[in-house]
């Protein structure tokens, strides 16, 4: 199943709306990209931890 990071989720000063959607391990490598460059956060096996406790299932779009 897909997984999903939304930067809405979380508080941040610059009111993130970044959300960042695919398979559960390109998601936590391009949510954490995204902490370190965007909101200060540093690269550590614990950054990614957080992140892949954090992720929800993607709600499949129907149409």
């Amino acid at each position: 199943m897909r997984k999903v990071a939304d930067c809405r989720d979380y508080p941040s000063e610059t009111n993130c709306t970044l959300t960042i959607s695919g398979e559960e391990d390109e998601v936590v490598r391009a949510a954490s990209e995204h902490a370190v460059s965007v909101h200060g956060h540093t690269d550590s096996a614990e950054l990614h931890d957080q992140i892949r406790g954090m992720l929800k299932d993607e709600v499949p779009q129907h149409a």
